[in-house]
């Protein structure tokens, strides 16, 4: 059996509410939205192909790291990623931190 990390907010049976949800994304950068209190969803440009797969392949790096693994849509200059959590079909605290992350190491690329 594999050891994962686990957070409290992990062990939730249910999505967060409409409610936590507005307060989480309080620590995000506007650019995240927000779609259907589901899942949110941002889009990252670069300057070129190359610099987009890059960030990419980092953002799947760390996607293994956290053991939780967005959508991600790479196409010239543009990387749009989407994160939920599945099992719980919805968004969780695990969602809204792995974005922070995100955003952090998307500030390597400026």
């Amino acid at each position: 059996m594999l050891d994962k990390k686990k957070s409290p907010s992990e062990d939730r049976k249910s999505p967060m509410s409409k409610e936590e949800i507005i307060e989480e994304s309080k620590n995000l950068t506007p650019q995240w939205e927000v779609v259907d209190n589901h899942h949110i969803t941002r889009q990252f440009a670069f300057k070129n192909y190359q610099e987009a797969l890059s960030f990419t392949n980092e953002i799947g790096r760390m996607a293994e790291e956290e053991k939780h693994h967005p959508d991600i849509l790479l196409s010239y200059g543009a990387v749009t990623i989407t994160l939920c959590t599945h099992s719980v079909n919805g968004l969780s605290k695990k969602d809204f931190s792995f974005a922070s992350k995100i955003d952090a190491d998307f500030s390597s690329y400026k």
